[in-house]
């Protein structure tokens, strides 16, 4: 009997076709509850509707809003806003011309919660999976300061900023995973499939055979008769580990601080983290968010629990007088340049800027890192991949050699 699956979660988004008060056919989609909202609403704007069709959209489907796109929706935004356009009308052209219906229908939503009298902060704020704290309290300090369109814009510009840093750090994972991968898929193959056939051969020897080629029979028939098993078992330890680090925060610090000491990937991780907490102490402070209150989003947004434990433990020194300069030497994280500018920053009253400095640096060390693992790797790949099959061969041909010295 198979198993009950989880359904997901669907809304309803109405297309909706008529004519404004031009005379002009008009067309859009909507949500709302029912189709008689929707008609309702329509002829609010002045619009006459001549058509409603109501269609459901699975927000958890394959095609769901992604960081990426959350952030050329804020790219967008700040773009209209800048060039005029009312914030209503905004979130209609930019919902109603999304390719992706899960998007589509989550900015419709938005739209139809600021029709209904919330601020764009307090509507993104209800749904926290795709808006952050930091984006929806950004908003809202540009609400009340008057500055929306400046502070979307900055928003738009730490999305894409913190994306990008997010691709290339999966980019620099890739590579080693890709080796091992391939490793394990070659070594898997040929022991299933063409040790066996070299094992035949040995068998008419009658002779013993050299201890190299013993051992790698041995584990051709191990994997043969109970890889299945020891399959079954590496999943269930990955999934086990992998379910217990999510909840466990010591088991996740214990790693992060681990993944920063290993070789290669540790230095690009290290740079990746301080670029995220620049880029995030130039975006709020740029916005006049007091400095305590910005290291509490900064920390967060670090993507390093090591990280975000010291930034923390900054901010309650910073609360109590330290300057951030002395704070983040106490840390021992920082490298001396990323302080002397923060430190020049603090003196010369620009602090958001020469963070703004000290996270375009690191943005640029790790897409030159990254490049450069890549480059580095690619070597790699071929020497492992040709000790694990120089292996195998040449224990199935040490036989054969030692017969031919016999005769």
């Amino acid at each position: 009997m198979p198993s009950p699956t989880k359904p997901m979660k669907k809304t309803t988004v109405f297309l909706w076709e008529g004519r404004d008060r031009r005379g002009n056919k008009v067309r859009g989609s909507a949500t709302a509850s029912n189709k008689h909202a929707v008609w309702l609403d329509l002829q609010k704007q002045g619009v006459v509707p001549t058509k409603v069709k109501k269609r459901s959209v699975e927000l958890g489907g394959p095609k769901k809003a992604t960081a990426s796109d959350i952030a050329v929706f804020f790219r967008q935004l700040a773009t209209m806003l800048a060039a005029g356009i009312p914030l209503v009308q905004a979130f209609e052209i930019v919902g109603s011309g999304h390719e992706k219906p899960a998007m589509q229908s989550l900015l419709l939503d938005i739209k139809s919660q600021i029709e209904s009298g919330l601020t764009l902060a307090e509507a993104l704020g209800k749904h926290p999976l795709y808006f952050d704290k930091l984006s929806v309290n950004l908003v809202h300090a540009g609400e009340h300061a008057g500055a929306l369109e400046t502070l979307l814009d900055k928003i738009a510009t730490y999305k894409e900023k913190t994306e990008a840093i997010k691709k290339k750090i999966k980019k620099a994972l890739f590579y080693p995973i890709a080796v091992m991968a391939i490793a394990v898929i070659v070594t898997t193959i040929l022991l299933i499939f063409v040790i066996p056939q070299f094992e035949d051969l040995f068998k008419g020897f009658g002779a013993d055979l050299p201890p190299f080629t013993q051992i790698v029979i041995n584990m051709s028939r191990f994997v043969q008769h109970d890889g299945w098993s020891l399959a079954i078992l590496i999943g269930g330890g990955g999934w086990l580990f992998m379910y217990v680090l999510k909840r466990s925060r010591p088991l996740q610090e214990r790693m992060d601080r681990l993944s920063l000491r290993l070789p290669v990937i540790g230095p690009i991780l290290v740079k990746a983290a301080i670029a995220r907490y620049a880029r995030t102490l130039a975006t709020t402070f740029s916005a006049g968010v007091p400095l305590v209150e910005a290291l509490n989003s900064v920390a967060g947004a670090t993507g390093n629990i090591v990280y975000e434990t010291a930034v923390l433990k900054m901010k309650d020194e910073v609360a109590t007088g330290q300057r951030l300069q002395r704070a983040m030497e106490n840390t021992g994280l920082f490298p001396n340049m990323v302080v002397q500018m923060i430190a020049v920053g603090e003196e010369s009253g620009s602090l958001d800027q020469m963070a703004g400095k000290v996270a375009d640096f690191y943005e640029l060390e790790v897409d030159s890192a990254v490049d450069s693992m890549a480059s580095l790797l690619e070597p790699l790949i071929m020497l492992v991949l040709g000790v694990l099959i120089g292996g195998l061969v040449i224990a199935m041909y040490l036989p054969i050699f030692k017969l031919g010295s016999v005769v």
